[in-house]
């Protein structure tokens, strides 16, 4: 019998003479893959539970009629379905008015981030200058260090705004410049806004990971170093100033230190969603000069509600990035 015939003929034997012939190994082998395979699912949907469950809750709650809230019954499905919830949510919010301006200047803060930090992760990633380490020491300490520790140096900074004295030699006084998108946007160009510090060292690792060879042979075909930067360096590493933009823009979508440090003069969702509650009160009282007192069961499900329609732009933004980003992570792996 040839060489092939033997191993077709194994090949159709059935699962326990193979084992028998395999002195129980095969079983032992096969139960081990079960077993870790039933582990990995469990473990998944554990996880996948615990993301899912909260979203579920609240999806459920928002459309509850206030008496369903008490009703020791109803624990997923409505008995009284409404959307009037939303209509009292909206108006609390300043809603669409505070959506639009938490977009705008999310989007613009996370382009003039992404852009500054791009710059001075491949300025790190490619050349030498002096104190080079003590200058990215100065970078990790951008992620390490929470920005409220310099709340007051930031106060200070920007309600008496000068440049060597030339405001004040010019008008008498120094620029007022905390109402104004001014600071902030001077702040994410300068890579001292919210998160740079992690942008940074993401983009760095990456281009560290580009091989020397493709830079020096763009110089042979007469590239200068700005043009290397721009026609050969970026277009690869889109998929992780992607997943930057992607960062930068939630974070500022629910961050409320700048927020209120810098948007105080516009309606933004993440301050308005967290004074809901002291304007509820007012709201629900039929007589303006007199506040009611709003039960902590309805609080709680007008809070809910709004952080759900703060979570879904976020949601449906992954849906369509999921790729890109998946893509960035594996591209951003350090290599020592």
């Amino acid at each position: 019998m040839s060489k092939n015939n033997t191993v077709f003929i194994g090949k159709n034997k059935s699962f326990w003479d193979r084992n028998r012939r395999s002195e129980g190994y095969l079983l032992q082998r096969r139960a081990k893959q079960i077993a870790i395979s039933v582990a990995r699912a469990l473990l998944m949907f554990g996880l996948c539970f615990m993301i899912i469950q909260p979203m579920l809750i609240r999806f459920s709650t928002a459309f509850m009629a206030e008496k369903d809230l008490y009703d020791t019954t109803i624990v997923l499905v409505p008995r009284h379905l409404t959307t009037e919830n939303f209509q009292h949510v909206f108006n609390l919010t300043d809603f669409p008015n505070s959506m639009i301006n938490t977009l705008w200047s999310s989007l613009l803060v996370s382009v003039l981030q992404v852009i500054s930090c791009t710059f001075v992760a491949y300025g790190f990633a490619r050349f030498e200058f002096p104190l080079k380490k003590f200058w990215f020491a100065c970078v990790v300490l951008l992620i390490i260090v929470p920005p409220q520790t310099i709340q007051t140096s930031l106060y200070m900074s920007f309600a008496n705004f000068d440049i060597f004295g030339i405001f004040t030699a010019i008008n008498g006084k120094p620029l007022n410049l905390r109402t104004t998108f001014l600071p902030y946007a001077l702040m994410s160009l300068t890579c001292m806004g919210l998160k740079n510090g992690l942008y940074i060292y993401m983009l760095r690792q990456y281009f560290k990971n580009v091989p020397d060879s493709l830079e020096e042979a763009a110089r042979v075909d007469g590239c200068s170093t700005l043009r290397t930067f721009t026609q050969i360096m970026l277009p690869d590493a889109m998929p992780t100033i992607a997943s930057c933009f992607l960062f930068s823009f939630v974070w500022q979508w629910t961050d409320l230190f700048y927020t209120r440090n810098f948007f105080s003069t516009y309606s933004m969702y993440s301050t308005q969603l967290s004074g809901i509650v002291s304007r509820m009160a007012r709201y629900f009282s039929a007589d303006a000069s007199v506040a009611v007192v709003v039960p902590a069961g309805r609080q709680q499900q007008l809070i809910s509600i709004g952080v759900l329609i703060c979570c879904i732009p976020l949601i449906i933004l992954y849906c369509f990035t999921q790729k890109t980003f998946v893509q960035s992570l594996a591209m951003t792996g350090s290599k020592e």
